[in-house]
């Protein structure tokens, strides 16, 4: 069965709801909706940007309060403000509009915060929020803003369950529809990047940044857009549904239909809703009328829940179903990404001058000094510990040197973060792999191509970026095929094993277009064969004009490719030279072998 058939029984249904089911199902079918698009914006933020909230109900609260407020007392208001009451659908874009000022300044905020400290902060805010409708003057106090006019269409007064039913999924398939769009594009690469580490993500490209807040804000704007019509349809609001008890709900939905999956939200929303009016009926006949029995019972199917499917429902279900994921069609005819000149051969393209970096007491790099040509592959060698790793994080942006200068291409950039660095054509691996595991191989590799486009989130949730994307992704798949991976292109990165994972960072590393190359270890878990590949392909790309510097244990690999070495131990360098040279020098000896006799 394919995902198109499954859609389009769905839909079926869907229309067929209010036709014949009774009101009181359809009522429920609309809180559900109106729940899944506030799970909708968690699977984004939470699922799959890793960023936990639990504050979201706040936000449908101001979707709800602005356009009852604007709606129902118009005429206290400042003539200035008052003409958005206007209409309802005038109100919705007031809404949308305080929410991104709203959402905009608590992210500015809330996003500096890292591990349990961010969740934390999201309960903070969402509290304050909670306590500001029920204690500003003007919003009703508990008692809540009754007589909140019905929406219409075209005419149409949409005052009951059954008229506002068909608004409230077209809302949230819109919502499903462009989220979809926007996680299979560069954009939506960039924010999947975010949870597969932010240090990798910024080394290609991405400003993790702008990404974090772009999905706090879309989250807020869609459960802004629940509140608005939640208000127009129970035509009453109060702010009870807008605590910190319905924030953790709306997680607890997410979390059930699937975190990571768009369809997820609506999954989590359904089981939810309905179980819990079930429970709400079910359990007072059975155990009594006094306590809260559906919260004790739902707190012991969450822990069953994460024992038996963390992943959720959703990818149980397409286990169940057996959906066809459907492969992504590449247009290996689209017109080739621009590339950068290389630099002429011989030019040096990077020089690090006494880079010394220290933490606290330790001195991981103490006045080193190297410099690397186009056209040229330079190793980077040394005992375990000697600092090789640390040297190419000052290089590559990742530190800061204590003290020294890099300069790139002419650039001095020490400390200008990766970001910078990659724009201006250096890319790198890393000594411990960084992938996107459920990601497949084309989609890893086209993260590295980040910086080669340049369409933005709306271009990419309404489907205006395909020509660029096309670009992107037959970059991505002629760069696999490159590194000899093309068999596996839409296998999930995940599955392939460690050696065939380094080459994989290589091929995401050249979708950069980088003028120079930082590779951490690429030969480690290769086997000979695979090694012998990886020379080839290393001395194509010198031949190219680009520059190469690696760090690299295997000494036969190394001295059979590399122009020259430089040798590293307890953070300085302690000899330079050709491959033949460093093996006889006594220094470099004494270092790996503890003497020479």
């Amino acid at each position: 069965m394919t995902p198109r058939i499954i859609l389009f029984v769905f839909l079926a249904l869907l229309a067929l709801g209010p036709l014949a089911l009774p009101p009181f199902y359809v009522t429920l079918l609309n809180y559900i909706g109106l729940y899944a698009l506030v799970a909708l914006g968690l699977v984004l933020l939470t699922g799959v940007g890793g960023l936990t909230s639990f504050g979201q109900a706040a936000f449908v609260g101001v979707g709800a309060y602005t356009t009852a407020l604007l709606t129902t007392r118009a005429d206290s208001l400042p003539a200035w403000l008052a003409w958005l009451g206007a209409s309802p659908w005038l109100t919705l874009l007031a809404g949308l509009a305080l929410t991104l000022v709203i959402a905009y300044l608590l992210g500015a905020i809330t996003l500096k915060l890292s591990g349990h400290f961010l969740p934390l902060g999201t309960i903070a805010w969402g509290l304050s929020l909670y306590f500001a409708f029920g204690s500003v003057e003007g919003l009703g106090g508990h008692t809540g803003i009754p007589d909140i006019p019905a929406i219409s269409v075209f005419g149409w007064s949409l005052n009951q369950g059954g008229s506002i039913y068909y608004l409230i999924w077209a809302f949230l398939l819109v919502a499903v529809w462009s989220t979809q769009n926007l996680l299979d594009s560069r954009e939506g690469r960039a924010i999947r990047a975010l949870k597969g580490g932010r240090v990798m993500a910024e080394s290609m490209g991405v400003d993790t940044a702008r990404s974090r807040m772009v999905i706090f804000i879309i989250a807020a704007l869609q459960a802004c857009a629940s509140g608005w019509l939640y208000a127009h349809m129970q035509r009453f609001v109060n702010p009870n549904p807008f605590g910190l008890q319905m924030g953790i709900e709306y997680l607890f939905m997410t979390v059930i239909g699937g975190a990571g999956h768009v369809w997820g939200a609506l999954v989590g929303a359904g089981v939810f809703t309905v179980l819990k009016q079930w429970l709400q009926d079910w359990l007072p006949k059975l155990l009594g009328q006094t306590g809260n029995f559906e919260v004790i019972v739902f707190g012991f199917g969450m822990v069953l829940l994460l024992h038996r499917a963390r992943s959720g429902l959703w990818p149980v279900l397409t286990r169940w179903v057996r959906v066809k994921k459907p492969v992504r069609r590449l247009d290996m005819e689209a017109e080739p990404l621009p590339r950068k000149p290389m630099p002429p051969r011989g030019e040096v393209v990077l020089k690090a001058v006494d880079v010394t970096r220290k933490f606290g007491g330790l001195v991981a790099n103490n006045a080193m000094n190297l410099e690397i040509r186009a056209g040229e592959i330079l190793a980077l060698i040394g005992p375990n510990g000697a600092g090789k790793s640390t040297m190419f994080n000052q290089i590559s942006g990742v530190d800061t040197p204590t003290s020294g200068q890099v300069t790139l291409l002419g650039h001095l950039v020490a400390g200008a973060g990766a970001r910078r660095i990659a724009r201006l054509g250096l890319s790198r691996t890393f000594q411990h792999v960084r992938l996107l595991s459920r990601m497949s191989v084309l989609e890893n590799v086209a993260i590295g191509a980040h910086l080669r486009g340049h369409r933005g989130v709306l271009p990419s949730a309404w489907r205006m970026d395909r020509p660029e994307e096309a670009r992107l992704l037959a970059e991505a798949a002629r760069q696999v095929e490159r590194v000899g991976l093309g068999k596996h292109l839409h296998d999930e990165a995940g599955s392939l094993a460690l050696g065939q994972q380094r080459i994989l960072e290589i091929a995401r590393a050249l979708a950069s277009d980088p003028c120079i190359l930082l590779l951490d270890e690429p030969a480690a878990g290769l086997r000979y064969q695979e090694k012998r590949e990886l020379a080839e392909l290393l001395k194509k790309l010198r031949a190219e004009g680009m520059a190469i510097l690696l760090v690299e244990h295997d000494m036969d690999f190394v001295m059979g490719l590399v122009d020259r070495v430089v040798v590293m131990d307890f953070g300085e360098k302690i000899a330079e030279g050709l491959p033949a040279e460093i093996q006889h020098n006594p220094a470099v000896l004494e270092a790996y072998l503890g003497g020479v006799e």
